[in-house]
């Protein structure tokens, strides 16, 4: 498990969270999971994105959306 897959710097795109080491927004991947394309076609798109950062975020939303404890925390 990564670390802290999310980067937010006020010198990247203004603060807006994205994956750590890119400069590719978390929103990006939201919005690929919403048009029903698949994660693999989100990654071929973004190739400075790990399938592990993407899982770790997607992960990291669930715990925060279903009030359980991030898996890294345990």
């Amino acid at each position: 498990m990564i670390d802290n897959p999310i980067n937010r710097d006020p010198e990247i795109l203004a603060g807006t969270p994205v994956f750590a080491g890119t400069r590719v927004p978390i929103r990006t991947l939201i919005e690929y999971l919403e048009a029903g394309d698949p994660l693999h076609e989100f990654l071929y798109d973004f190739p400075t994105v790990t399938r592990e950062q993407a899982v770790a975020v997607l992960e990291h939303a669930k715990s925060i959306l279903t009030g359980s404890p991030d898996e890294a925390a345990a």
